[in-house]
């Protein structure tokens, strides 16, 4: 395309890809919105008139602000580059930092104060010092991100999309398996297979409509399949009623006594999120959209600390998943569409009714299909020989989300993995310990593994040497293999990563001639491009 034609090039804001893209992104939106609302007002006891008064409207505020400055970058994309395929990066609410906070801070200062809005405080706080984090990681992120293979950093976001992305979906799905699996096959000749449904209806609608259907259905009949309740639907409309976000500066500062807790958590997890913007932007990328990566993460800080002073205590994350809603056809209006939705929802009472109206496995198929996208997304979108390398960042998130389920079967049993006993759980093959140290900082071990297996396997060992030895450093401080940020926390771990640095760096010095037997011996266990 030349010059002049890319310079009069204006972008479609609507294509008929974006009504798929955004039923697809909006009940995922909608999905994460219905969890929170139950973790505030059922795990947290928040008051309703906080939940849909205060809460729910500046989140809507900090998501609307998000889907339009994406759609906007998306729209910027497209014009200077001509093209016609672009797709905006999708946002939202960070979904693990949605139950860190509400369980690692807000629950426990609540439960210790017998005030939820003590909690509610210190949540914002959290979110206070992420965003400041996120800001001014976003000038340093980008050199992170030339140096990382692209399989270290698809590797370890696999990993998550795995297992705390479709994990949950799909073990929904298998609970009520006449609304999820019919759902899921729904979604699954749609979306991988081509199937084109009458009028072009979004295959998200269908499954959505028929999972509705099937669960009312049963309703009426009077056996309830799919946990659908006139009795509740009635009682949602309670919450109807018009709210907009306002200040929250005093909340706010007033959290700052929970200021030594708090820090624990927001330093790792605010590296957490720059490391995952930086995944989701290598994503997006390898789908063939370039973004800066200094933008998203800036923009991301920006908004959650507009939320934050609002009163929302979740913060703002570039969600996984933008090769799907490309690959299903969206583009630009999906985000801003998106946002206007999030709006109607929460500034309008309308998630009280949503939540009672729509059962929850009907959507689940959808998040398990950006999971499956995803993680194949890792092995087609980097060079075949590196897949050894994919399969490590993996790991580390698998010994998370393992360490999570343990946790929490023995917390409903009224105790937990010491006094059970690290003995007794390694008798019947449970080892607790390996999982808590390797699944610790998952996405940032994930990433520095995957970095040095693929290093390894092309033979560039100095390269692989310096991550060792940023990973010693990481681990020595407890951004990784360690529960908290702090001085030698897991001394041993780190140490190891110094000796296999030292190590590999040894090799690199190695001369060339010393090299090439061993590489001729070996040239048959690399498969060819």
């Amino acid at each position: 395309m030349s010059m002049a034609t890319t310079a009069k090039f204006e972008p479609k804001i609507w294509t008929p890809g974006d009504w798929n893209a955004f039923f697809g992104f909006g009940t995922n939106i909608l999905v994460n919105m219905l969890v929170l609302t139950g973790l505030l007002r059922f795990v947290l006891k928040m008051p309703d008139a906080i939940v849909f008064g205060r809460i729910l409207p500046a989140l809507g505020l900090m998501m609307c602000l998000s889907t339009f400055y994406y759609a906007w970058l998306a729209y910027r994309l497209a014009r200077e580059t001509g093209r016609d395929d672009v797709c905006a990066l999708p946002s939202g609410v960070s979904v693990p930092h949605m139950f860190v906070v509400t369980f690692v801070i807000m629950l426990p200062i609540a439960l210790s104060t017998g005030d939820p809005l003590k909690g509610w405080s210190a949540g914002l706080v959290w979110v206070f010092f992420q965003s400041f984090i996120l800001m001014i990681g976003g000038f340093i992120a980008p050199y992170i991100r030339k140096i990382t293979p692209r399989a270290a950093l698809l590797g370890a976001l696999a990993g998550i999309s795995l297992t705390f992305i479709s994990m949950r979906p799909a073990l929904e799905m298998f609970m009520t398996p006449g609304i999820g699996l019919i759902c899921f096959a729904i979604i699954l000749v749609s979306w991988f297979g081509g199937y084109r449904y009458p009028k072009g209806i979004p295959a998200g609608l269908v499954a959505i409509a028929v999972g509705m259907l099937i669960a009312w259905g049963s309703t009426l009949l009077g056996f309830s399949y799919g946990g659908m309740s006139l009795q509740n639907l009635a009682g949602a409309f309670a919450n109807f009623g018009f709210s907009i976000p306002l200040p929250a500066f005093g909340t706010v500062f007033s959290g700052f006594e929970f200021l030594g807790i708090i820090l624990v958590t927001a330093i790792p997890f605010g590296i957490y999120d720059l490391v995952e913007a930086m995944d989701n932007v290598e994503s997006a990328e390898a789908a063939g959209d370039s973004y800066p990566t200094t933008r998203v993460l800036t923009a991301d800080g920006v908004v959650s600390l507009i939320g934050c002073l609002m009163g929302n205590p979740f913060i703002n994350a570039v969600y996984i998943g933008h090769p799907g809603w490309k690959a299903m056809g969206g583009r630009i209006g999906y985000s801003a569409a998106t946002g206007v939705m999030v709006i109607a929802l929460s500034w309008f009472g309308v998630i009280a009714v949503m939540s009672a109206m729509i059962p929850l496995v009907a959507i689940s198929p959808i998040l398990l299909y950006i999971g499956m996208l995803i993680g194949a997304q890792a092995f087609q979108e980097t060079p075949r020989h590196h897949a050894p390398a994919i399969v490590l960042a993996l790991i580390p998130n698998i010994a998370a989300w393992g360490k999570l389920m343990i946790d929490s079967a023995l917390g409903a049993a009224g105790t937990n993995a010491a006094a059970v006993g690290f003995d007794k759980l390694g008798q019947v093959g449970v080892l607790y310990q390996g999982l808590e140290v390797l699944g610790a900082g998952a996405i940032l071990a994930g990433m520095v593994l995957g970095a040095i297996g693929a290093f390894v396997v092309d033979r560039k060992y100095a390269e692989a040497a310096g991550f060792a030895a940023a990973g010693a450093v990481l681990t020595f401080f407890g951004f990784m293999h360690g529960q908290a940020v702090g001085f030698a926390v897991t001394p041993s771990v780190a140490f190891a990563y110094a000796i296999v640095a030292a190590f590999l760096f040894a090799l690199s010095r190695m001369p060339a001639e010393a090299m090439e037997p061993m590489m001729a011996g070996e040239a048959k266990a690399v498969p060819a491009e």
